[in-house]
């Protein structure tokens, strides 16, 4: 079963700005090459290329869940997770992701994945579009993951229903 996920406000701010500030450097990179070849403005759009593309490529689009595995879709390289090492499941409210911090990762750009971690929860992977309906999902060697479906009540019983040896928190 696909469940759909969507960005929040804020993620869709954060891209919206950076995309026309990107666009905007490059295009002045662009009129810089034509008055005289020069290899750093080359360099500087090659580079903001980059890391716009890479984080398009990588960004969750949603997340599927068949009777063996949990797949965090992307345009680049699915996350494939065995439905076997999930220990537990829980939704996550506000007051647990509160002081969360990005150690490493996007936080806005498509989304917010990557490595975050806060006092309460400690080191997690983020896979999510928003800020909000967020799931923690923990498996066996204790990695948090957080991901953030439209319908995170749906998600979860959904994923016990295939699996009853997960615990509910």
């Amino acid at each position: 079963m696909t469940f759909k996920t969507s960005l929040d406000k804020t993620a869709m701010g954060v891209t919206t700005a950076i995309t026309i500030l990107f666009a905007a450097i490059i295009i002045g990179q662009i009129l810089m090459i034509k008055e005289e070849v020069r290899a750093f403005p080359i360099f500087i759009s090659v580079f903001l290329f980059l890391i716009y593309f890479g984080t398009f490529l990588f960004r969750p689009i949603n997340y599927i869940l068949t009777n063996d595995e949990l797949i965090i879709h992307r345009p680049f390289k699915d996350i494939i997770i065995d439905r076997n090492k999930i220990s537990s499941v829980e939704i996550l409210d506000k007051e647990k992701l509160k002081g969360t911090i990005r150690t490493f990762g996007v936080g806005g750009l498509f989304g917010y994945w990557g490595s975050f971690a806060n006092a309460k929860i400690g080191p997690m992977t983020w896979y999510a579009t928003r800020r909000n309906n967020s799931v923690l999902i923990k498996t066996i060697n204790n990695n948090k993951i957080v991901l953030t479906p439209n319908e995170p009540e749906k998600f979860i019983a959904v994923l016990k229903g295939i699996n009853d040896t997960i615990s509910p928190h």
